[in-house]
């Protein structure tokens, strides 16, 4: 036991017998302790909630509280408090049923002399801070199994995405490369039969294929330096109403193909020297004009607004598509997910995943509100960053 004096919390409601276990403790030569009396159970927890004790002796017969019904209160509100009970000659069986549910050591007050008081206080202490320490090793190891069990789950499911990435990666190459072999198959073996017409128009597929390839390893580099935590975000001053007309106009140049009005608008006139990373923010406003684009039937429209409010950058990109069903929206950013409704639209599921990992290296925010059938607006806000 420790030098200090050993503070201990006596709950007994029998004055004569409190009287002489005070005095049995005054006599001890080689400890020093401190008796704090309560003669009710309410009282002694009392006391608890105020104040730090060494030990508990607890008589199991109360005014307030009989037999094991004292202890569940005490254990649990000072756990680690060890607790010596105190019983009757005729009530063996409950205080060794008092030791099962938890107390330390049990006392039978007729047989109490200086000698065993003191012993039953010291072990109870000693029992206590080894149970104490023993549930900590255990605790140490039952986290230490949970945190290697959450890795091999961690790990499996890494193992998932990168054989769904592979696949997915290897049939996404494949129909660009295709493309190029098949032109350029054909500009060597038939050049002298082919127009120049022709020629320009094989030219134009292999520079197609090409962007759409290195686009694909773009998206892959940046989902993987976001999973690796080294997806940093550079900024530089833009002018965000250049960079998005910009962004609007190539993405006009797509539209046009599939007969779809993409309409930029700016309702802020101050939008110059807005601190971003650009090439995430392109990365984002790309990927979201072109699913918009997308998924909107021929003649239609497609709405890209930027705006300032409240300390915020806020880019609003709205079609009336098809639409995405609304159980499915809170999956809409994770890897390789598509909606059920695409039918045969081609894509590779990557690029809200991609959106995503973008606004959040900008501490910003996205969502998504979409009806099936009406159209989809999708939201981000990105925190103001003067220059």
């Amino acid at each position: 036991m420790a030098a200090n004096p050993v503070k201990i919390l006596l709950i007994e409601d029998n004055l004569a017998e409190a009287r002489l276990l005070q005095e049995f403790l005054k006599q001890a030569k080689s400890h020093e302790f401190i008796v704090v009396h309560a003669q009710r159970l309410a009282a002694g927890l009392q006391k608890l909630r105020t104040d730090h004790y060494d030990v508990i002796l607890l008589d199991l017969t109360l005014p307030d509280s009989q037999g094991l019904v004292s202890l569940p209160p005490l254990m649990s509100q000072v756990p680690s408090t060890p607790i010596v009970v105190l019983t009757n000659l005729n009530d063996d069986e409950l205080a060794l049923e008092a030791v099962r549910e938890g107390a330390q050591d049990y006392l039978v007050k007729r047989q109490v002399n200086v000698a065993i008081l003191i012993r039953s206080i010291r072990y109870a202490i000693e029992r206590k801070q080894a149970l104490e320490a023993l549930r900590h090793v255990n605790q140490t190891l039952e986290n230490r199994v949970e945190e290697k069990t959450a890795e091999l789950v961690k790990a499996k499911e890494i193992n998932q995405f990168k054989s769904e990435f592979v696949s997915m990666l290897s049939h996404d190459i494949r129909n660009p490369l295709n493309t190029i072999l098949l032109a350029a198959g054909l500009l060597q073996n038939s050049d002298r039969k082919l127009t120049q017409e022709k020629k320009q128009n094989h030219f134009q597929l292999i520079r197609s294929a090409i962007k759409n390839m290195a686009h694909l390893l773009d998206e892959v580099s940046l989902i993987g330096k976001a999973d690796a935590g080294k997806l940093e975000c550079e900024l530089i001053c833009l002018d965000l109403t250049a960079f998005c007309s910009e962004i609007a106009s190539n993405a006009k140049l797509q539209a046009a193909e599939v007969k779809v009005n993409v309409v930029f608008s700016s309702h802020d006139e101050d939008l110059g020297g807005i601190l971003c990373d650009e090439s995430l923010l392109r990365h984002i406003l790309e990927n979201l004009l072109g699913n918009a684009i997308k998924y909107s039937p021929p003649g239609g429209k497609v709405s890209f607004e930027i705006s300032k409010q409240d300390q915020k950058i806020i880019f609003q990109i709205q079609d009336w598509g098809i639409g995405i069903p609304e159980a499915e929206q809170k999956k809409l950013f994770q890897p390789f997910y598509r909606a059920s409704n695409i039918d045969n639209i081609p894509g590779t599921g990557m690029g809200l995943a991609i959106v995503k990992k973008c606004v959040d290296a900008h501490n910003g925010e996205i969502s998504v509100n979409s009806k099936v059938g009406l159209g989809t607006t999708v939201t981000v806000q990105l925190p103001l960053i003067d220059y």
